[in-house]
């Protein structure tokens, strides 16, 4: 029996449903089967690409846990990647998998909203518990003169609904993975990072577990910045309420992540009575905030949301 052929076929449907012209479109990957979910609607956000990765090598009736991984488009191949890095996902996953050390997952590359990106991934509970004053002025940023730091107002809430309400029904109906929250995962890096850990305390009965890197713990880069006091109260409110969900952080200190290890410092403590097995911060010397780095420890997130030992 062709172990592979079921899928391929399914696969193949899904293709020609979407349009051929989503295939040519498609980052290469160097093992497994990439579909795109091309401009994919929603009534909460604008419509963005979505990547679905699938390993190669399992037999037919195999289903998988999902991650879930924000700015997709940076995943899979650095010749279609802005700045020529990727995460590398594919290879490390598949490595993963084939060693046994981790179970075996899809990955959901969920496009960033480009210049929505900060008001997509901006944790929106804490920002509401800023003054109103408070509000106005973050919204008023500029990335640089002329452009603004937010594309609009703050919509967190607006993007995980998409996933929950939107996404998620669509991949556990289409692809082939075990259905759940026990089976659902969040990654991001960054910006992703404040999102997935977001997520994650928001919805706590949607997930199994998130993974944060390089967290982008200022928020806005701004003296007397609030934000990082207001990440850690929403926390702080909210970890009661998980239940054996996973939690991962990392940061470098190189780049931009130079500015990260004495935020975590004060997020950290929070996590003090938090089972050991089910929360992790890791600290890597030299790492800067780029995806050739995230791709360089991508295995340690993956084996702690994942692990077989």
């Amino acid at each position: 029996m062709n172990r592979e052929r079921g899928w391929k076929l399914a696969m193949a449907t899904l293709l020609w449903g979407l349009g051929c012209s989503a295939w040519a479109a498609l980052p290469e990957v160097s093992s497994g089967n990439l579909v795109r979910l091309e401009s994919f609607p929603s009534a909460r956000i604008p419509a963005r690409h979505v990547d679905v990765w699938v390993p190669a090598g399992f037999a037919e009736e195999q289903r998988f846990e999902v991650l879930y991984m924000h700015d997709g488009q940076m995943l899979f191949d650095a010749d279609t990647t802005w700045n020529g890095q990727e995460w590398q996902v594919d290879e490390v996953a598949s490595a993963l998998m084939a060693s046994g050390a981790v179970r075996p997952f899809i990955v959901v590359g969920v496009h960033n909203g480009d210049r929505q990106r900060h008001n997509e991934y901006f944790p929106q509970a804490p920002f509401e518990a800023l003054p109103e004053s408070v509000q106005a002025e973050f919204l008023q940023l500029e990335r640089q003169p002329g452009l603004p730091l937010f594309g609009g107002p703050v919509n967190s809430d607006a993007y995980l609904d998409f996933l929950l309400t939107e996404l998620v029904p669509q991949i556990e109906a289409r692809f082939p993975v075990k259905p759940g929250p026990e089976n659902r995962y969040l990654m991001g890096s960054s910006m992703g990072g404040l999102i997935s850990w977001y997520a994650l305390l928001s919805h706590p009965e949607a997930f199994a577990g998130a993974a944060a890197l390089s967290t982008h713990w200022p928020g806005i880069m701004t003296a007397d910045n609030p934000a990082p006091a207001a990440f850690r109260a929403y926390i702080a409110q909210r970890l009661p309420l998980l239940a054996g969900q996973k939690l991962y952080f990392d940061y470098g200190d190189q780049t931009l992540d130079a500015l990260y290890p004495p935020l975590q410092a004060q997020v950290d403590p929070l996590f003090a009575d938090y089972p050991k097995d089910l929360w992790i911060s890791r600290f890597f010397s030299g790492a800067a905030h780029t995806e050739s780095d995230w791709a360089e420890r991508l295995d340690q997130p993956l084996r702690f949301l994942f692990g077989t030992q």
